[in-house]
């Protein structure tokens, strides 16, 4: 990190207007228990996916073969980068606020916070989703959540029941991780299994219906959406055991975890089933349950997806209310962001804003929640890439204890391939995403020039933790 522009030996009952520098071994940032490899995968995993519960709107927008090619060869164009640069910063700046602190140290506080906004508010955005698919699901079971006073009552119960979970602390949400992937999985594997005398091959390379225009918006932002938000593990980094072992382990584990995921159950379902293809939206693959096993099979992956959606939704307010705290620690919020639970040791002050703020969206469409979270999330990647070859320009010997084994010319070459798929997703975006997008970045900046005049005057108190493990 810079140098704290303030001496820490000004008295200290007339603090400076700049934040005040804390210098803290990395392993004493957080007195709570550690998290370890096998709830860091399935939290990684819950980051990302929860199962194939959303990749069904692929199909409806482009047909089984493009739904399969996209799952197939999408995440070596963008999920496994994503997660070598996580693994390799992750491990080399051990901190809470992850991504954060690679702008921040790449190119300076400006950046780290425009970041640390894209980023946040992307991930407040995409919790409001969970709740929303939750509803596709359990109104298939009981109709009266389909809308009206039940539907969001539904949501705004869910929503605040999930968050208190989340407050009880982060090894409770990484244990609690694993049994929902567990539960939540095991129907697609046994639906898989009993698909296989039924599959017919040549479905596979149907390019869809004739007549039905193909939704290249929606088909991309679907598979954007299941497969991104990799780094967001980044900002628990001061959460985890050991964590330049355990951070490329857990990654490669629920990348692979991840993908066969979304592609065996795919297979298996456009190779069995045959419906009109507008069929295929959010909540189909339980009726493809149904039809290739039973009403039994159907309720489980019902069940399935309220399970798998608590999940996500706890992984990912988890990383949003870390990162909060791992930006007071930079001294890009007031250090009020940084106050801990006396009970359970989370942040608690992040897990109530994250929670407020999902609650404000979501009740949006779940077609724009997703393509507003990942307008933000792709400014963000594009920060984010640039930030780690910067950094491999900048500190060229700096320790890394993972390395992704490339030199600089092949770095850039790996992270152009995804940015050029991030300007793609931000071209097709309608006029509401970017008009939504752009006054939250101009707020975002705003936000900035905000605390830094507020630091100058002494009006809020910083304080910057300086992490002995970083340069």
């Amino acid at each position: 990190m810079g140098t704290p522009p303030q001496s820490p030996t000004m008295p200290t009952t007339s603090p400076p207007p700049q934040e005040l520098p804390t210098t803290t071994p990395a392993a004493a940032v957080s007195t709570t228990k550690k998290l370890t490899l096998i709830p860091l995968i399935f939290l990684i995993y819950f980051e990302v996916a929860g199962g194939p519960y959303g990749e069904e709107p692929a199909v409806q927008a482009a047909g089984p073969l493009f739904a399969i090619l996209g799952f197939l060869i999408f995440p070596f164009i963008w999920s496994i980068p994503e997660a070598l640069i996580t693994a390799e910063l992750s491990t080399a700046f051990p901190g809470n606020g992850g991504f954060v602190i690679w702008a921040d140290r790449a190119f300076g506080p400006f950046f780290g916070s425009l970041m640390g906004t894209w980023k946040f508010l992307s991930g407040v955005i995409n919790i409001a989703a969970f709740p929303a698919l939750c509803i596709d699901y359990l109104k298939r079971i009981f109709p009266i959540f389909s809308s009206g006073l039940p539907s969001y009552l539904a949501i705004l119960v869910s929503t605040l029941m999930l968050s208190f979970l989340n407050y009880t602390g982060l090894t409770i949400v990484g244990y609690v991780a694993v049994g929902l992937g567990i539960v939540s999985l095991a129907p697609f594997i046994i639906m898989s299994l009993i698909a296989i005398p039924q599959i017919h091959p040549h479905r596979w390379i149907s390019l869809g219906q004739k007549g039905v225009k193909k939704d290249w918006n929606l088909f991309f932002n679907t598979l954007f959406w299941n497969l991104n938000f990799w780094d967001n593990v980044s900002t628990m980094a001061g959460e985890v055991d050991n964590p330049q072992k355990t951070f490329p382990l857990a990654l490669f584990c629920a990348v692979i975890f991840t993908c066969l995921g979304y592609i065996i159950p795919l297979v298996a379902v456009t190779g069995s089933v045959v419906v009109d293809q507008s069929e295929w939206e959010a909540g189909f693959m339980a009726d493809a349950a149904k039809t290739i096993s039973g009403t039994w099979l159907k309720i489980w992956i019902e069940i399935g997806a309220v399970l798998s959606a608590i999940g996500l939704f706890e992984a990912q307010l988890s990383s949003s209310a870390y990162q909060l705290l791992g930006m007071a620690d930079l001294a890009f919020l007031p250090k009020f962001f940084a106050l801990r639970s006396r009970w359970f040791n989370t942040p608690w002050v992040g897990i109530v804003l994250s929670t407020v703020i999902a609650l404000g969206v979501s009740y949006m469409s779940y077609t724009d929640i997703v393509s507003s979270a990942n307008f933000l999330y792709s400014l963000g990647m594009l920060l984010e890439f640039a930030s780690f070859v910067w950094l491999r320009r900048k500190f060229p010997q700096m320790k890394r204890p993972y390395r992704v084994p490339l030199r600089l010319p092949s770095l850039i070459v790996m992270c152009l391939i995804p940015s050029g798929f991030l300007v793609f997703i931000m071209a097709i975006a309608t006029k509401t995403v970017y008009l939504v997008s752009g006054l939250m970045t101009v707020g975002g900046i705003g936000w900035f020039f905000l605390m830094k005049f507020c630091k100058s005057r002494g009006w809020l108190k910083f304080s910057r933790v300086v992490n002995e493990q970083e340069l």
